[in-house]
């Protein structure tokens, strides 16, 4: 029995080959998947995930079943994840080439045509994105894009912006001038 636990069954250099490689493979189908497989994950999205891990494993392991061989298989994918990661900071060519750029989806309040069936979404989970950043309809956005990361980022149209501190300041200031005049005025003779 314990023999089994640290006795790795297929040698080091394919597991780690093996692993790299069922790690390409699934970046390279989330990057085709498109940037909505990101976004909002859905029950059948999830489905897929816990599948996935399932069909994989044993590519991953091949025939070992050993507690080293597994954690050969886990330091090899978060070494691989870290360096990818690290590349991916480094270099926007890769982030380009890896992630993808982002698409726009939403200009001067409509919807892009064929935006929405090129990344699988729905009007739904667009205009629930741009209530979440607190627009309140899709009329208001003056330009809304989908990032490589899935999330939707938009720019609310000006005169749907809420006003900032400094707007708060300026407005301020300028009511503190008028006052001033007026008390000018009402001491004048």
């Amino acid at each position: 029995m314990w023999h089994d636990l640290w006795s790795v069954q297929v040698p080091i250099a394919e597991k780690v080959i093996r692993t790299v490689l069922v790690y390409a493979l699934l970046l390279v189908l989330f990057r085709v998947a498109g940037k909505r497989g990101l976004a909002n994950l859905n029950t059948f999205d999830f489905v897929v995930i816990f599948l996935l891990s399932n069909v994989v494993q044993n590519a991953i392991i091949g025939a070992d079943n050993s507690l080293l061989g597994g954690v050969i298989g886990a330091v090899t994918l978060v070494v691989v994840n870290a360096g990818v990661t690290s590349w991916l900071a480094r270099d926007s060519r890769a982030e380009r080439l890896l992630e993808g750029t982002p698409t726009t989806v939403i200009e001067d309040g409509a919807v892009v045509p064929g935006a929405l069936r090129k990344l699988s979404l729905r009007s739904g989970e667009i205009e629930q994105a741009v209530r979440l950043q607190n627009g309140d309809s899709i009329d208001g956005v003056a330009l809304g894009s989908l990032g490589p990361d899935g999330q939707l980022v938009i720019t609310l149209k000006r005169d749907e912006q809420n006003a900032t501190r400094g707007d708060v300041e300026a407005l301020q200031a300028r009511l503190a001038a008028i006052e001033e005049l007026l008390a000018d005025l009402a001491a004048r003779p």
